[in-house]
């Protein structure tokens, strides 16, 4: 089953006269979305008892949550202090995503900084076996989901993630087609566009793993050295477009988790992929 719904609360929600996460369950249903992602950008901090009401609230209306870890985790950093950091705002995220009922953690690789390319990838790859040695010994059922990239001086192309998912069994792909098509200057246009990424992470992680894959949305500005800000649907110019993804997820019976990051209107874009899938 395709699942969708927003990354937090739209423009929409707070129209509505509702006011906290919690109430997001109930607004969902109203929708009939299937999904919601929490970001925790800037840091990780909310109570036991804010948990709790969201976990029982989404229960309640039947829908699943996922969490943004913060922003700022880089595994490629040089200082050690610094990886440890990271390693230490995904471990919070996944207790903090567990309180609130959800399993999936999405967080950003890396980015270059001064460092080669491909060292800054190596670096990468060695740290995220580290982060998965220090997740061992967790109990509780999660998949942490490596991003897409959409700066040219991030570690995160479509080839590097799905390296990084054949790391551990517990990191999957999470595809921001907005980002891959920001980093690519446009590239994504076509059907075929999306079937070779598609079709290039079937062959690495094999269906189960990638049919499974997170998936962020959006229309986002681009530039020469890639991603400049979100937009929403309506914009007509950058894309990339919704349609021909989808229909290759029908095609191929795959079950993604898709959250809709659009700029203010993300419950409104995210009823246009629903209702998409509803109408193929």
């Amino acid at each position: 089953m395709i699942k969708i719904g927003p990354s937090g609360n739209s423009d929409a929600f707070y129209a509505s006269g509702r006011k906290h996460t919690y109430e997001e369950g109930a607004y969902l249903d109203i929708l009939g979305l299937d999904c919601f992602e929490y970001s925790f950008g800037r840091g990780v901090s909310m109570s036991d008892e804010t948990a709790a009401k969201i976990k029982n609230e989404f229960i309640k209306y039947g829908k699943e949550i996922s969490v943004h870890a913060p922003y700022y985790t880089n595994f490629a950093n040089p200082d050690p202090e610094m990886i440890q950091k990271s390693i230490g705002y995904i471990l919070q995220s996944l207790e903090a995503c567990n309180k609130m009922g959800g399993e999936r953690v999405v967080f950003h690789p890396a980015a270059c900084g001064k460092a080669a390319r491909v060292d800054a990838v190596n670096a990468t790859k060695r740290n995220l076996e580290l982060l998965a040695e220090r997740c061992k010994d967790i109990t509780f059922p999660f998949k942490l989901c490596a991003e897409t990239m959409g700066k040219l001086n991030q570690i995160g192309t479509v080839e590097e993630v799905v390296d990084f998912c054949l790391i551990d069994d517990m990191y999957y792909p999470c595809f921001d087609f907005g980002h891959i098509n920001s980093y690519m200057r446009g590239g994504l246009k076509t059907k075929d566009d999306y079937r070779r990424i598609l079709d290039y992470t079937i062959d690495k992680l094999g269906f189960e793993k990638a049919s499974q894959m997170h998936v962020h949305f959006s229309k986002i500005m681009y530039g020469d050295k890639g991603e400049i800000k979100h937009l929403t649907f309506a914009d007509d110019k950058y894309g990339p477009e919704y349609a021909p993804l989808g229909e290759l997820f029908e095609e191929y019976k795959m079950s993604p988790y898709i959250v809709c990051e659009s700029d203010g209107t993300m419950s409104d874009d995210a009823l246009i992929m629903k209702k998409f899938h509803e109408n193929t």
